[in-house]
């Protein structure tokens, strides 16, 4: 984990939301809200393990210490990242963004 601090700073002329902001059709979908999560890792588990969890209890995912994280939106994957810390609250670095063909396919799958 690291501090925000270290995190690059994006000059105005690099904002594609701005360069996208002046596109009519940007426009018109901008403010529909969507559900941003990040996903650190899954397993599988039978109920019966599940009903014997307790406190302590810990759950070994598919994913080691050091692999960047799934960042999705709506549920589909748009980048990966790393967890940064910015005030004493948790943040995600974007470290790569998912080609647009992968991000239309997540949804596309939901419509």
């Amino acid at each position: 984990m690291s501090d925000m601090s270290e995190a690059p700073r994006m000059e105005r002329g690099d904002d594609p939301v701005g360069r996208m902001s002046n596109n009519h059709q940007f426009k018109l979908l901008a403010d529909i809200p969507v559900r941003m999560s990040v996903e650190v890792g899954s397993t599988s588990l039978r109920l019966a393990e599940v009903m014997d969890l307790a406190e302590g209890s810990i759950v070994e995912l598919d994913r080691q210490a050091d692999d960047l994280l799934d960042i999705m939106v709506n549920g589909a994957l748009i980048a990966k990242g790393e967890v940064v810390t910015v005030n004493g609250r948790y943040g995600i670095r974007i470290i790569d963004i998912a080609a647009t063909e992968n991000r239309l396919a997540g949804i596309e799958r939901r419509g």
